[in-house]
């Protein structure tokens, strides 16, 4: 997929709004070389990406790298998305990262992470996809989903690294990421690529496009609209 190419796919299906039936209308095809590409499971076994949401709707996340602590934060609030909320709209929720398999026991067990979760570790389909490389324009919206300051943040990855088993960055630190709501089949009904290690899309905002009720994030109690 060109980048030309992909400018155009994703203009088109950010402007489709709330998720409709599967049809040529809500939706543009994945090319077959995309989802022929491999992704690797917590055991090291491969698997085509697109079998991940062959016969399924799937919410999958790209992260940058599992040092990363804005990625860290970001997928400690996906943890707490409740299965049920997900059985309910028949979507289920994937994150991909970059590093190596051997890394996504350890960050399941930091951020609480229950939900399914694979590497590429050749970045092949971030490539494909478009997936930026490097910073674009930092933005000033605050992430709801990030709780740490830069320094401190950045203390807490450094410290992860020295202490790990295997001093690396867990995938390359100049990667960013990406949301795309997929299936069932190669259908793509959602795609937002990352400018930035900010950038990544509020959870609610993508719950909402697949379905799925919105989680209160927050120690608050409200009532959350549905």
């Amino acid at each position: 997929m060109s980048s030309a190419a992909l400018g155009a796919v994703t203009q088109q299906i950010c402007s489709l709004g709330p998720l409709q039936p599967p049809g040529p209308e809500s939706c543009v095809p994945l090319p077959e070389d995309v989802a022929e590409l491999p992704v690797l499971d917590a055991s090291g076994r491969r698997i085509a990406f697109g079998a991940l949401f062959r016969e399924r709707r799937a919410i999958v996340v790209f992260v940058r790298h599992f040092l990363c602590y804005i990625c860290k934060e970001y997928v400690e609030d996906l943890a707490k998305i409740p299965k049920n909320f997900l059985q309910a709209a028949n979507i289920t929720l994937i994150v991909i990262g970059q590093s190596s398999f051997q890394h996504i026991e350890p960050f399941c067990k930091l951020t609480g992470y229950s939900h399914e979760i694979y590497v590429d570790t050749e970045r092949k389909i971030y490539g494909k996809l478009g997936m930026r490389k490097g910073e674009g324009i930092a933005t000033s919206v605050r992430s709801p989903h990030v709780k740490s300051n830069l320094l401190s943040g950045s203390i807490q990855s450094l410290w992860r690294a020295v202490t790990g088993p295997v001093f690396d960055f867990q995938g390359d630190p100049a990667q960013q990421g990406g949301t795309l709501i997929l299936g069932p089949g190669n259908n793509i009904h959602f795609i937002h690529l990352d400018k930035n290690r900010l950038d990544h899309k509020p959870i609610n905002s993508i719950l909402q496009l697949a379905g799925v009720q919105k989680v209160n994030f927050t120690n608050k109690s409200f009532i959350i609209d549905i």
